[in-house]
């Protein structure tokens, strides 16, 4: 049977025991919103080959952490892509002062978060998304 969350692409630098615990809180985050997983999966990318899928999907000219695709036509469901820039997770937990894993765990959490109907557009939404993403990262072991 398939995991029904997966990692694919330049993740290599995740082994078993660590893939499993990110399975285990990323689970606990969707139980704690009343959500399911059907489908998740993670593509993790260079700065450049996110930028490349920005600029094609969305029509967007900026190098982002993240771009999430839902997928799910069912209230309650998580079916969804997720694209991740492993350069820029990595720029950004420098930018931040903080550990690679804390920020991954955040981008991982976030695009999940986004797949729940969480946005972060306006200043407000930014707030509770950040407040989301706080909370989702106790859900990571240390």
């Amino acid at each position: 049977m398939a995991e029904k969350i997966q990692f694919l692409g330049k993740s290599r630098f995740l082994n078993k025991n660590q893939r499993n615990t990110i399975r285990q809180a990323l689970n606990k985050l969707c139980i704690k919103h009343n959500y399911i997983i059907d489908s998740l999966v993670y593509v993790h990318h260079s700065d450049e080959e996110l930028l490349k899928l920005n600029q094609s999907a969305l029509q967007h000219d900026n190098y982002t952490d993240i771009i999430t695709f839902d997928l799910s036509d069912t209230v309650g469901v998580i079916d969804g892509e997720i694209y991740l820039s492993v350069d820029r997770i990595k720029e950004n937990a420098l930018t931040f002062g903080v550990g690679f894993n804390n920020e991954y765990h955040r981008v991982l959490s976030h695009g999940l978060l986004h797949l729940m109907g969480f946005k972060d557009k306006t200043k407000g939404e930014k707030a509770e998304m950040r407040k989301q993403e706080d909370l989702a990262l106790l859900l990571f072991p240390d």
